[in-house]
């Protein structure tokens, strides 16, 4: 299409889809290229650019007592084809246009508008920076024509892929789509919008790609077919693709014959309003695609200039006019006579010239949604404005060598880019949301893994996307309480994580208290040998009269005063017996430091007390009994009721020293011990000094110990009611149950082992109560049994 003018600006415009290009094989002259499928918008841009350069013609304000001329040429979106006319409208030896009778060729152009190709866009900027023929695409977005130093001529009236990048990455963030896959067309424009979006999706931590695949450049139907399958397979729902409208058509008709449903398309802006896509054939598919587009603009006298055109009905050799009568036969579906063969056959119909243009309703006439063609509406007032600036310069203050001006008569291409560089003009990136049915209703989920939920924490998959994960439980006495953490952070001391692995909650404490079944059967225990011991005690006094009690401590003299001496003796040893059951109870209950210090002094003391009379009784036995032999009296003068009184005294205070010692050095205290559950804090109480508890409970034993080997040596003395017998085996008792209280008490943990201690104490103690009092309570409550002649008998 061409216009004279006193100016030419060049165009290149894609205004068919597809394009048949010669096989190259050197043995003939190679035929040209053709280019076949009509592409409506591409013819719509075209006429947008000779409407603009029309109405600055007739506009008085801008470009004065100049006229503009146009010469565009079809790129078929094939790059030889466009690199092919950008050089012929730099160089203006195309011989095809006649300018007037004198000249032959076009003039050269001192600007281009277009491509529409990022491709072909690069291509053609590399050659004409050289020059620096300005060249202001309405549609490259590619980000690397930014390259001020690689591109000095190149400007753009739309956004580069930058801007489109990040607003998708945006809609992802708002749907919460983490998991996407990436399709990108096998070009400039496909290859660094993937290698920005990887980038920008990287650094901004908003999700993974599952895959990136290129999609061929012609039909390839393996290759689509294999990333279909892809796609069908994969977990993301969300597809964005950057390609163009007539090599999406292939990819949508691989996805229709697979029928590859439920997928979230993103669709850039080369293909989001495309009308090729938008039939009933792709919508079941596409339905609910969401969309990058460019500004959309108003063009006003537009539609009657685009109503103007009309075929050709002479068929002369215009290349114009064969485009016209191209676009009118595919709008009406008609052939001009004469018509291909076979086609009257077939029942088309020829087209008169006669048609109806403004009853015909296509993407022709629709200037509600004016984007790319506002582009090129605002790329040419662009142009305009630069020339009407440099003509505009006054002599002497000229931004030139000399401070000189560009005049029309030698007008130069790289002037015009100088002043275009300082021409501004405002762009915007959108969102449309294409119309959905109901099955879009409800936007998909497309994430690689669930967000982990708080108690967990997230682990990456080994070779995998950082969105791929697993969602690990925190592990005891640790918790998260957010979403998607990487890591669990551990409790305080004397806290512990709850089931769920989300807060933090105080741990459990134990002891041996009053409440648990344990520590109730102990207490029950230990009240009921006190209570045993207060019923002895009473029928020992009630009984105290009586031989079997008068007999008790002595067996070797009838005397009533040494009788005496021993039933106060046996009443003592009740009495010690009571006490020590009784302090049990102190190792009951929560540990405080008075209890602690309080249980082991009260145990070894009562013990000692117990013992030492068990000593004495025994001791008195055999002296007793080493009196009644001839030249044995001197021996009962060291066993009087006082001697005997301080010696109990005697031993017993030497355990309380011992205690007294161990209390001062190192008291037992309250210990929170954490060593034996993690998640319980068990309350005991630490002995302080290990070496003065083993003395503690060495010098029982040993009391004991010296007990039963006199007793034993005694246990045949000839009497009916052998008091030193049931010694013996009290002591036995006593001793079994110490020696095997250490290792259970070493090995129970926590509050275990002060039960322990408290059931040695209560086994201990009654052994002796029984087998000391015992059978003596038998005697008593048997009056038969309970007489001088039977107690004592030689």
């Amino acid at each position: 299409m061409h216009k004279t003018g006193d100016v030419v600006l060049g165009g290149l415009f894609q205004v068919h889809f597809f394009s048949s290009v010669p096989d190259l094989s050197f043995t003939s002259q190679p035929q040209q290229p053709t280019c076949h499928g009509m592409y409506v918008l591409g013819f719509k841009s075209a006429q947008t650019m000779a409407f603009a350069i029309d109405e600055i013609n007739r506009n008085s304000n801008l470009l004065p007592n100049v006229t503009l001329g146009y010469t565009l040429y079809d790129s078929c979106l094939e790059l030889g084809i466009g690199f092919r006319g950008a050089l012929s409208l730099a160089s203006g030896q195309e011989d095809q246009i006649v300018v007037d009778d004198t000249c032959v060729g076009n003039p050269p152009v001192i600007g281009v508008v277009g491509d529409p190709s990022s491709t072909n866009s690069i291509a053609i900027s590399n050659v004409l920076g050289l020059y620096r023929v300005p060249m202001v695409s309405y549609y490259a977005t590619c980000s690397c024509l930014s390259d001020r130093q690689k591109y000095p001529s190149f400007f753009r009236t739309i956004p580069s892929d930058a801007f489109q990048v990040r607003a998708m990455i945006q809609i992802l963030k708002h749907f919460g789509w983490t998991w996407a896959g990436l399709l990108v067309s096998d070009d400039d424009y496909g290859l660094h919008a993937a290698r920005s979006f990887q980038s920008e999706l990287s650094v901004s931590g908003e999700g993974c790609l599952a895959y990136t695949e290129v999609l061929p450049w012609d039909k390839d139907t393996d290759e689509l077919r294999r990333i279909v399958d892809l796609m069908k397979t994969s977990t993301a729902r969300v597809v964005i693709v950057f390609e163009h409208p007539s090599r999406m058509m292939h990819l949508m008709d691989e996805v229709v014959r697979q029928n590859v449903t439920g997928l979230q398309w993103i669709a850039s802006e080369a293909w989001t309003e495309s009308a090729v896509l938008q039939t009933p054939h792709f919508m079941p598919y596409l339905g609910g695609t969401l969309g990058i587009t460019i500004r959309r603009g108003e063009i006003p006298g537009l539609r009657e200039f685009l109503l103007q055109i009309h075929p050709d009905l002479h068929h002369n050799s215009s290349y114009g006019n064969s485009l016209v009568n191209q676009f009118w036969e595919f709008t009406f579906q008609c052939r001009f006579a004469p018509a291909p063969a076979g086609w009257l056959e077939g029942g088309g119909a020829l087209c008169t010239g006669q048609e109806d243009l403004g009853n015909v309703d296509n993407e022709y006439l629709d200037i509600s949604n004016l984007r790319p063609e506002y582009n090129v509406y605002k790329a040419v007032y662009a142009l305009a404005y630069s020339l009407d600036d440099m003509l505009r310069c006054k002599p002497g203050r000229g931004p030139f060598s000399g401070n000189s001006c560009a005049s029309l008569q030698s007008l130069e291409p790289w002037q015009v880019c100088y002043h275009l560089q300082y021409c501004y003009l405002m762009f915007n990136v959108q969102l449309k949301e294409a119309q959905s049915s109901s099955q879009y209703a409800r936007p998909p989920r497309s994430v690689c893994s669930e967000s982990c939920p708080p108690g967990t924490h997230m682990v990456r998959r080994k070779r995998e996307p950082e969105c791929c994960f697993d969602c690990i439980p925190c592990s005891e006495g640790k918790i998260t309480n957010k979403s998607n953490s990487l890591e669990c952070t551990s409790c305080p001391e004397d806290f512990w994580s709850n089931p769920q692995r989300d807060y933090c909650v105080p741990k459990k404490t134990e002891f041996l208290s009053y409440h648990d079944p344990l520590g109730i059967c102990l207490t029950a225990t230990s009240l009921l040998g006190t209570f045993i011991c207060a019923v002895v005690l009473g029928i020992f006094i009630y009984h105290r009269t009586t031989p079997i009690v008068r007999a008790n401590n002595s067996e070797l003299s009838f005397q009533l005063l040494l009788s005496l001496k021993l039933c106060f003796l046996s009443v003592r040893v009740s009495f010690v017996l009571s006490y020590s059951v009784s302090c049990s109870l102190l190792f009951i209950g929560r540990p405080r430091l008075w209890t602690c210090q309080l249980r082991h002094a009260a145990f070894g003391i009562s013990f000692v007390l117990c013992v030492s009379c068990i000593l004495v009784k025994t001791m008195v036995v055999l002296a007793v009994f080493k009196a009644s032999k001839p030249g044995g009296g001197t021996s009962l003068k060291w066993f009087g009721a006082m001697q005997q009184r301080g010696t109990v005294l005697f031993l017993t205070s030497i355990q309380a020293a011992i205690c007294t010692t161990w209390l001062v050095s190192s008291s037992p205290t309250p210990h929170k011990n954490t060593q034996y559950h993690n998640d319980k804090i068990v309350y005991e109480c630490a002995v302080g000094s290990t070496v003065g508890f083993a003395v503690l409970l060495g010098y029982i034993g040993v009391l004991a110990f010296l007990s039963f080997l006199i007793a034993f040596l005694v246990r045949n003395l000839p009497d009916s009611f052998n008091e030193a017998k049931l010694i013996t085996f009290s002591m036995l008792i006593f001793c079994a149950v110490w020696v095997a209280f250490v290792p259970a008490y070493i090995s129970s943990p926590g509050n275990l082992a002060d039960a322990v201690e408290v059931f040695a104490i209560l086994a201990s103690s009654f052994g002796l109560l029984i087998t000391l009092f015992g059978p003596k309570c038998y005697i008593m409550l048997r009056p038969e049994m309970n007489t001088k002649t039977r107690v004592i008998t030689c």
